[in-house]
């Protein structure tokens, strides 16, 4: 991409999706604090007085292991938008650099 407006058309246009994959990453870390102390105390309601008990059912229950792949699958998706903005920010400054190598070269050869 040699023009750098397409690449400032690609931040505009991929902004919101890279601020509603932080949204989603976010929301579930704080989501498993929550989900950990739900299945902690449903695991104190089954008879397991230790907490460090409790805590061995809560991270072992299916529906916390599924927030993590959750995180895993979110984080990806931000990272891979984060990393597709930067490069486009990348091209504009390369585009800056290389258009004042070029008026460079034209006053190196007057």
């Amino acid at each position: 991409m040699s023009d750098p407006h397409k690449a400032v058309d690609f931040i505009i246009a991929n902004s919101r999706k890279y601020a509603q994959a932080k949204a989603h990453r976010i929301f579930l870390e704080e989501f498993r604090k929550s989900k950990k102390a739900l299945l902690m105390k449903d695991a104190l309601a089954r008879g397991y007085e230790a907490v460090n008990a409790q805590e061995r059912e809560a991270y072992s229950d299916k529906d916390y292991l599924e927030i993590l792949a959750g995180i895993r699958e979110a984080t990806a998706e931000e990272e891979e938008l984060r990393w597709l903005l930067e490069a486009a920010r990348m091209r504009c400054d390369i585009w800056r650099t290389e258009q004042a190598n070029q008026r460079l070269q034209g006053a190196v050869t007057l």
